[in-house]
């Protein structure tokens, strides 16, 4: 990673910070001999690694302004040092108070019709950009669904059935059991959290870095 880069993203997550889920204190730190880097090695958790790729889940509040800012600025990075070497997935874990939990559903339907990532980022762009504060109601709705170049019946008819709610609940306790302390947070390959004071550029960068290296040595 070049002085630029690290520069550019040292600005972006000194201004995202983490937004601290009820004050709950950092969980400790596990350190392992395989891999670099400052992260939490969940112990009851299994591990999903596939030789050669990363996979990410991306715990996210779509109200959390620090989440957005990572959408626009953390993740570009880490696709551009990594490119398809890793797998990023978003898990909604909502940190902000008193907000109904449509845009979760809707991206979890999104999701289900193969335009979660651009659903994803319309939401983030209607929510901090748009500066869209109040309900996202069908007629919202609507036009959201329409400029991610889905159906706006199916995707309906899909959030009625309750399948996109039931998947964001699944994900929220999921978080929960983690002990995710704030968001964003990463868990890697299913058993490596990165969050709280660990959440910085070049900490995750040198844990994603250490994993594929130990792979590339087997």
């Amino acid at each position: 990673m070049n002085r630029r880069w690290s520069s550019v993203w040292n600005v972006a997550i000194f201004v995202m910070g983490a937004a601290v889920l009820l004050n709950e204190p950092f969980s400790a730190l596990a350190a392992s001999p395989e891999l670099k880097g400052t992260f939490e090695l969940l112990k009851d958790e299994p591990s999903t690694h596939q030789r050669g790729k990363v996979k990410i889940i991306e715990f996210a509040d779509f109200y959390c302004p620090h989440c957005h800012h990572f959408d626009e600025t953390g993740l570009p990075l880490l696709v551009k040092e990594f490119g398809s070497k890793i797998e990023v997935t978003m898990v909604g874990y909502p940190v902000i108070r008193g907000k109904l939990p449509t845009a979760f559903d809707m991206y979890e339907q999104a999701k289900t019709m193969g335009k979660g990532n651009e659903m994803k980022t319309v939401l983030f762009r209607t929510i901090h950009k748009d500066k869209f504060d109040g309900v996202l109601d069908r007629s919202i709705r609507s036009l959201l669904i329409r400029e991610v170049g889905l159906d706006v019946a199916a995707f309906e008819a899909g959030l009625e059935s309750g399948k996109p709610a039931r998947a964001f609940e699944d994900g929220r306790r999921w978080g929960e059991r983690i002990k995710v302390s704030s968001t964003p947070s990463l868990l890697l390959d299913g058993n490596i959290k990165i969050d709280g004071a660990n959440m910085t550029p070049e900490n995750a960068i040198t844990v994603i870095r250490s994993i594929l290296e130990a792979d590339a040595k087997k």
